[in-house]
């Protein structure tokens, strides 16, 4: 009787695997619940929350503990898989000027997506996660470090931020540039294309939102605490025609995790480039 032996680059291939799916699927849990929040804010059923609220809502859900610790799992799975992506570059962004700036996109939403999940143990009462208010840990030493006279003047520079990351997500998803990484038939790219389209563009039109918010307000923001997603959206309900625009933008965030979730099932995830 033979007993198959898997090759330590097949467990390590498999666990890059399973690390990047998990990822996705717990950004689009996350996006999901902002995104229906923000369609029932708009029909007058309850606020607007971001990507730390909606952890919170998941938490006061039937098995909320349960719930959160399988998040902080795949959190922390995405924030791993961005580091690796940044460092191994499996997708050939490669070193010019255009490629290091992805990469460095990569290791900010790393970074994003670790003081997520920090948070989230910081909410199931973890010593590892010490605030709950948004500021995700390393906020005091930023403070520190950005406490100079004339540091609230970086705003402007912090805005750059959202807004290259707006105008990435916008292109990205008008130039349906994520078909690429898709291993999928046609008939199911029918449907995941235009999701996947609707809720890119979505996503980016927030982080332009945060952008034109920090560029408009100046000094009444701080640069350790520029505004988020949720206060993107609640900015979208001053405008005119305000709850119709919270509407739509919540509507493609809901597509923006379906895209997600897509990630987490047809992605295209190159082990082979990852392990060398």
């Amino acid at each position: 009787m033979q007993t198959h032996v898997l090759h330590p680059k097949g467990e390590l291939s498999r666990g890059i695997v399973w690390l990047a799916r998990s990822g996705y699927a717990a950004r689009g849990v996350v996006y999901l619940i902002i995104g229906a929040f923000a369609f029932l804010a708009a029909s007058g059923n309850g606020d607007t929350v971001g990507t730390e609220g909606a952890l919170v809502q998941l938490l006061g859900q039937p098995f909320g503990e349960t719930l959160l610790w399988i998040m902080v799992v795949g959190l922390a799975a995405y924030a791993t898989w961005r580091l690796t992506q940044a460092i191994t570059d499996p997708e050939n962004h490669g070193t010019d000027a255009k490629g290091l700036a992805i990469r460095a996109g990569l290791i900010g939403s790393a970074t994003t997506y670790s003081l997520l999940a920090l948070f989230t143990l910081g909410l199931l009462g973890s010593s590892l996660g010490q605030s709950q208010d948004g500021g995700g840990g390393g906020g005091d030493f930023l403070s520190g470090l950005l406490g100079w006279r004339f540091s609230n003047y970086l705003v402007y520079l912090v805005a750059l931020i959202p807004l290259g990351v707006g105008i990435a997500h916008i292109i990205k998803g008008w130039k349906a540039k994520f078909e690429r990484y898709f291993y999928a038939s046609e008939q199911v790219m029918r449907w995941v294309r235009p999701i996947s389209r609707a809720g890119l563009i979505a996503r980016g039109a927030a982080f332009l939102v945060v952008a034109g918010m920090l560029f408009s307000g100046g000094r009444r923001y701080e640069p350790t605490q520029p505004p988020g997603l949720e206060d993107a959206l609640n900015a979208l309900q001053t405008l005119p025609f305000g709850t119709f625009w919270l509407a739509l933008v919540g509507i493609g965030l809901i597509a923006f995790a379906l895209y997600s979730l897509s990630e987490a099932i047809w992605r295209r995830i190159d082990t082979a480039a990852v392990i060398g």
